[in-house]
Protein backbone atom coordinates (compact mmCIF):
# COMPACT_ATOMS: atom_id res chain seq x y z
CA UNK A 1 0.00 0.00 0.00
CA UNK A 2 1.82 3.27 -1.36
CA UNK A 3 1.63 5.61 1.88
CA UNK A 4 2.19 8.77 -0.68
CA UNK A 5 0.11 7.37 -3.50
CA UNK A 6 -3.09 6.03 -2.14
CA UNK A 7 -4.55 2.26 -3.56
CA UNK A 8 -2.47 -1.16 -4.39
CA UNK A 9 0.08 0.87 -6.69
CA UNK A 10 1.41 -2.75 -7.96
CA UNK A 11 -1.42 -3.83 -10.00
CA UNK A 12 -2.37 0.12 -11.19
CA UNK A 13 -2.88 -0.89 -15.25
CA UNK A 14 -0.49 1.87 -16.57
CA UNK A 15 0.33 0.31 -19.87
CA UNK A 16 -1.35 0.85 -22.83
CA UNK A 17 -3.12 -2.97 -22.57
CA UNK A 18 -3.89 -2.20 -18.61
CA UNK A 19 -0.38 -3.71 -17.50
CA UNK A 20 0.92 -2.67 -14.33
CA UNK A 21 4.69 -1.93 -14.08
CA UNK A 22 5.25 -5.40 -12.97
CA UNK A 23 4.15 -6.66 -15.76
CA UNK A 24 7.47 -5.14 -17.66
CA UNK A 25 9.98 -6.33 -14.84
CA UNK A 26 8.42 -9.72 -15.61
CA UNK A 27 8.45 -9.09 -19.44
CA UNK A 28 11.77 -8.01 -19.10
CA UNK A 29 13.22 -10.53 -16.71
CA UNK A 30 11.98 -13.47 -18.87
CA UNK A 31 13.74 -11.81 -22.25
CA UNK A 32 16.80 -11.92 -20.02
CA UNK A 33 16.75 -15.13 -18.79
CA UNK A 34 15.02 -15.56 -15.49
CA UNK A 35 12.76 -19.10 -14.81
CA UNK A 36 10.94 -18.01 -11.61
CA UNK A 37 9.55 -14.97 -10.24
CA UNK A 38 8.46 -14.93 -6.38
CA UNK A 39 5.86 -11.97 -5.47
CA UNK A 40 6.00 -10.88 -1.74
CA UNK A 41 2.27 -9.58 -1.12
CA UNK A 42 0.13 -8.85 1.98
CA UNK A 43 -2.03 -11.68 2.37
CA UNK A 44 -5.22 -9.16 2.41
CA UNK A 45 -4.77 -8.35 -1.08
CA UNK A 46 -3.35 -11.82 -2.69
CA UNK A 47 -6.65 -12.41 -4.36
CA UNK A 48 -6.65 -9.03 -5.99
CA UNK A 49 -3.20 -9.71 -7.06
CA UNK A 50 -3.76 -13.28 -8.34
CA UNK A 51 -7.08 -11.81 -10.36
CA UNK A 52 -4.72 -9.17 -11.72
CA UNK A 53 -2.24 -11.86 -13.02
CA UNK A 54 -4.25 -14.78 -13.98
CA UNK A 55 -3.49 -16.36 -17.31
CA UNK A 56 -0.59 -13.76 -17.86
CA UNK A 57 2.14 -16.04 -17.24
CA UNK A 58 1.62 -19.74 -17.83
CA UNK A 59 4.31 -21.93 -20.17
CA UNK A 60 6.77 -18.20 -19.70
CA UNK A 61 7.49 -18.26 -16.21
CA UNK A 62 7.06 -20.21 -12.94
CA UNK A 63 5.09 -17.90 -10.28
CA UNK A 64 5.16 -18.60 -6.42
CA UNK A 65 3.32 -16.22 -3.09
CA UNK A 66 4.54 -15.55 -0.34
CA UNK A 67 2.99 -13.38 2.10
CA UNK A 68 4.88 -10.46 4.14
CA UNK A 69 3.48 -10.69 7.49
CA UNK A 70 4.41 -8.36 11.11
CA UNK A 71 4.49 -11.14 13.33
CA UNK A 72 6.97 -13.14 11.38
CA UNK A 73 9.52 -12.65 13.68
CA UNK A 74 12.74 -14.90 15.18
CA UNK A 75 11.29 -17.06 17.96
CA UNK A 76 11.81 -15.15 21.10
CA UNK A 77 10.59 -11.86 19.84
CA UNK A 78 7.37 -10.18 19.74
CA UNK A 79 5.37 -7.25 17.94
CA UNK A 80 4.55 -4.67 19.87
CA UNK A 81 0.86 -3.32 20.65
CA UNK A 82 1.63 0.02 18.39
CA UNK A 83 3.27 -1.74 14.97
CA UNK A 84 0.88 -1.59 12.10
CA UNK A 85 2.93 -2.25 8.74
CA UNK A 86 5.41 -5.05 8.41
CA UNK A 87 9.13 -4.60 9.01
CA UNK A 88 10.63 -2.94 5.21
CA UNK A 89 11.97 -4.42 2.33
CA UNK A 90 14.87 -6.89 3.81
CA UNK A 91 11.80 -8.01 5.97
CA UNK A 92 10.11 -8.86 2.71
CA UNK A 93 12.77 -10.81 1.30
CA UNK A 94 12.88 -12.58 4.09
CA UNK A 95 9.45 -13.64 3.48
CA UNK A 96 10.60 -15.67 0.48
CA UNK A 97 13.22 -17.61 2.33
CA UNK A 98 11.62 -20.80 2.11
CA UNK A 99 10.33 -20.12 -1.79
CA UNK A 100 14.03 -19.52 -2.69
CA UNK A 101 16.99 -22.44 -3.78
CA UNK A 102 19.26 -20.42 -6.20
CA UNK A 103 20.69 -17.07 -6.58
CA UNK A 104 18.27 -14.09 -7.10
CA UNK A 105 17.30 -10.78 -8.11
CA UNK A 106 15.37 -8.04 -5.59
CA UNK A 107 13.44 -5.77 -7.01
CA UNK A 108 10.18 -2.97 -6.18
CA UNK A 109 7.13 -4.01 -7.37
CA UNK A 110 6.37 -0.43 -8.42
CA UNK A 111 9.04 0.63 -10.35
CA UNK A 112 10.50 -0.02 -13.79
CA UNK A 113 13.99 -0.70 -14.10
CA UNK A 114 14.66 -1.71 -18.07
CA UNK A 115 15.88 -4.96 -19.66
CA UNK A 116 19.65 -3.82 -19.39
CA UNK A 117 19.37 -3.42 -15.95
CA UNK A 118 17.59 -7.03 -15.03
CA UNK A 119 20.11 -8.48 -17.69
CA UNK A 120 23.25 -6.72 -15.41
CA UNK A 121 22.34 -8.46 -12.42
CA UNK A 122 21.33 -11.67 -13.71
CA UNK A 123 24.70 -12.24 -15.51
CA UNK A 124 26.25 -11.50 -12.48
CA UNK A 125 24.07 -14.11 -10.60
CA UNK A 126 25.38 -16.55 -12.87
CA UNK A 127 28.17 -16.69 -11.93
CA UNK A 128 27.34 -17.03 -8.11
CA UNK A 129 27.94 -19.93 -5.98
CA UNK A 130 24.31 -20.55 -3.95
CA UNK A 131 26.46 -20.40 -0.73
CA UNK A 132 28.34 -17.63 -1.70
CA UNK A 133 28.61 -14.34 0.11
CA UNK A 134 29.22 -12.12 -2.84
CA UNK A 135 25.97 -10.28 -3.49
CA UNK A 136 25.53 -7.45 -5.98
CA UNK A 137 23.41 -4.61 -6.76
CA UNK A 138 22.55 -1.97 -9.95
CA UNK A 139 23.68 1.83 -9.32
CA UNK A 140 21.81 4.03 -11.01
CA UNK A 141 22.47 7.62 -11.83
CA UNK A 142 20.16 9.61 -9.15
CA UNK A 143 19.73 12.62 -11.21
CA UNK A 144 17.19 10.40 -13.19
CA UNK A 145 15.67 8.51 -10.43
CA UNK A 146 13.74 11.99 -9.12
CA UNK A 147 9.92 12.84 -9.31
CA UNK A 148 8.94 16.11 -10.58
CA UNK A 149 5.70 15.84 -8.03
CA UNK A 150 8.00 15.99 -4.33
CA UNK A 151 10.50 14.92 -3.12
CA UNK A 152 12.15 11.47 -2.85
CA UNK A 153 14.12 9.30 -0.68
CA UNK A 154 17.44 7.47 -2.43
CA UNK A 155 20.17 5.57 -0.85
CA UNK A 156 23.41 6.83 -2.33
CA UNK A 157 25.75 4.70 -3.31
CA UNK A 158 29.73 5.02 -2.05
CA UNK A 159 32.44 2.08 -3.88
CA UNK A 160 35.87 1.43 -3.72
CA UNK A 161 37.83 1.28 -7.14
CA UNK A 162 37.17 -2.09 -7.55
CA UNK A 163 33.73 -1.63 -7.54
CA UNK A 164 32.76 -2.92 -4.22
CA UNK A 165 30.33 -1.46 -1.88
CA UNK A 166 31.74 1.00 0.91
CA UNK A 167 27.97 2.14 1.81
CA UNK A 168 24.65 2.95 0.73
CA UNK A 169 23.73 6.15 2.63
CA UNK A 170 19.51 7.10 3.22
CA UNK A 171 18.65 10.50 1.96
CA UNK A 172 14.98 11.13 2.87
CA UNK A 173 14.19 14.68 0.84
CA UNK A 174 16.38 14.67 -2.59
CA UNK A 175 14.81 17.42 -5.22
CA UNK A 176 16.66 18.58 -8.29
CA UNK A 177 17.62 21.79 -8.17
CA UNK A 178 19.44 24.30 -11.17
CA UNK A 179 21.25 21.19 -12.40
CA UNK A 180 22.22 19.52 -9.57
CA UNK A 181 20.42 17.52 -7.11
CA UNK A 182 19.94 18.78 -3.32
CA UNK A 183 19.31 16.65 -0.27
CA UNK A 184 16.69 18.94 2.17
CA UNK A 185 16.84 18.64 5.97
CA UNK A 186 13.67 16.09 6.86
CA UNK A 187 11.99 18.07 9.76
CA UNK A 188 12.53 19.92 12.81
CA UNK A 189 13.35 23.65 12.78
CA UNK A 190 16.15 23.40 9.55
CA UNK A 191 12.69 21.65 7.54
CA UNK A 192 13.65 22.01 4.08
CA UNK A 193 17.00 23.31 4.21
CA UNK A 194 19.87 22.20 2.17
CA UNK A 195 22.43 19.71 3.67
CA UNK A 196 24.04 18.14 1.39
CA UNK A 197 24.47 18.84 -2.70
CA UNK A 198 25.23 16.09 -5.33
CA UNK A 199 26.09 16.05 -9.07
CA UNK A 200 23.29 13.77 -10.07
CA UNK A 201 25.78 11.58 -11.75
CA UNK A 202 26.39 9.41 -8.37
CA UNK A 203 25.20 5.93 -8.33
CA UNK A 204 21.76 5.32 -6.52
CA UNK A 205 20.19 2.06 -4.78
CA UNK A 206 16.89 1.50 -6.58
CA UNK A 207 16.11 -1.76 -4.04
CA UNK A 208 17.74 -3.85 -7.46
CA UNK A 209 19.80 -6.28 -5.71
CA UNK A 210 21.37 -9.47 -6.14
CA UNK A 211 21.66 -12.13 -3.43
CA UNK A 212 22.54 -15.86 -3.22
CA UNK A 213 20.22 -18.09 -0.81
CA UNK A 214 23.24 -17.70 2.02
CA UNK A 215 21.73 -14.20 2.44
CA UNK A 216 18.87 -15.52 4.24
CA UNK A 217 20.14 -16.85 7.08
CA UNK A 218 22.64 -13.75 7.14
CA UNK A 219 19.33 -11.33 7.08
CA UNK A 220 17.66 -13.27 9.46
CA UNK A 221 20.70 -13.04 12.02
CA UNK A 222 20.72 -9.10 11.61
CA UNK A 223 16.74 -8.94 11.72
CA UNK A 224 17.12 -10.36 14.81
CA UNK A 225 19.57 -7.84 16.08
CA UNK A 226 17.82 -5.37 14.76
CA UNK A 227 14.91 -6.03 16.56
CA UNK A 228 16.88 -5.85 19.90
CA UNK A 229 17.73 -2.36 18.83
CA UNK A 230 14.64 -0.81 17.12
CA UNK A 231 12.33 -3.34 17.48
CA UNK A 232 10.40 -1.01 20.51
CA UNK A 233 10.07 1.96 17.88
CA UNK A 234 6.45 1.71 16.01
CA UNK A 235 8.36 3.00 12.24
CA UNK A 236 11.18 1.74 12.19
CA UNK A 237 12.35 -0.56 9.10
CA UNK A 238 14.72 -3.30 8.45
CA UNK A 239 15.86 -1.77 5.05
CA UNK A 240 18.24 -3.45 3.06
CA UNK A 241 21.04 -1.39 2.82
CA UNK A 242 20.88 -0.74 6.20
CA UNK A 243 21.43 -4.95 6.73
CA UNK A 244 23.99 -4.49 3.94
CA UNK A 245 26.15 -1.67 5.33
CA UNK A 246 25.92 -4.13 8.46
CA UNK A 247 27.55 -7.10 6.69
CA UNK A 248 29.84 -5.35 5.32
CA UNK A 249 30.74 -3.71 8.01
CA UNK A 250 31.55 -6.95 10.40
CA UNK A 251 33.00 -8.75 7.13
CA UNK A 252 30.23 -11.18 6.62
CA UNK A 253 29.57 -10.11 2.94
CA UNK A 254 30.44 -7.87 0.31
CA UNK A 255 28.36 -6.55 -2.72
CA UNK A 256 29.60 -5.91 -6.21
CA UNK A 257 28.05 -2.34 -7.23
CA UNK A 258 27.03 -2.37 -10.96
CA UNK A 259 26.35 0.43 -12.87
CA UNK A 260 23.37 0.68 -15.50
CA UNK A 261 22.23 3.40 -17.79
CA UNK A 262 18.96 1.92 -18.39
CA UNK A 263 16.07 3.83 -17.77
CA UNK A 264 13.79 4.24 -13.91
CA UNK A 265 11.17 5.11 -13.55
CA UNK A 266 8.21 5.20 -10.99
CA UNK A 267 5.51 6.29 -9.19
CA UNK A 268 6.08 7.42 -5.74
CA UNK A 269 3.17 10.29 -6.19
CA UNK A 270 -0.26 10.03 -7.79
CA UNK A 271 0.88 12.73 -9.87
CA UNK A 272 3.37 10.58 -11.17
CA UNK A 273 1.06 8.32 -13.21
CA UNK A 274 0.30 10.46 -16.44
CA UNK A 275 4.23 10.75 -16.86
CA UNK A 276 4.58 6.93 -16.51
CA UNK A 277 1.33 6.00 -18.57
CA UNK A 278 2.76 7.93 -21.55
CA UNK A 279 6.21 6.93 -21.42
CA UNK A 280 5.13 2.60 -21.67
CA UNK A 281 3.08 3.97 -24.14
CA UNK A 282 5.67 5.34 -25.95
CA UNK A 283 7.80 2.46 -25.78
CA UNK A 284 5.38 0.29 -27.01
CA UNK A 285 5.15 3.35 -30.26
CA UNK A 286 8.23 2.60 -30.28
CA UNK A 287 8.39 -0.91 -30.27
CA UNK A 288 10.49 -1.53 -27.40
CA UNK A 289 7.76 -3.43 -26.36
CA UNK A 290 4.50 -5.11 -27.93
CA UNK A 291 1.20 -2.76 -27.48
CA UNK A 292 -0.06 -5.73 -25.60
CA UNK A 293 2.56 -7.89 -23.30
CA UNK A 294 0.40 -10.82 -22.92
CA UNK A 295 -1.94 -10.62 -25.88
Amino acid sequence: MGSRYGGVKQIDPVGPDGEAIIDYSIYDAIQAGYNRAVFVVRKEIEADVREFFAGKFEGKIAIDYVHQELNDVPAGFSVPAERTKPWGTAHAVLAARDAIDAPFAVINGDDFYGRGALKTIGDYLQSLSVDGTDYGMVGYRLDRTLSDNGTVSRGIVSHDAAGWLQSIEEHTKLQARAGKVASLVDGGDRDGEVQTWFTGDEPTSMNLFGFTPRAMQQLQERFAQFLLDFGNKPKSEFYIPYAMNILKEHGEARMKVLRSDSEWFGVTYREDRPAVVARLKQLADEGTYPPSLWG
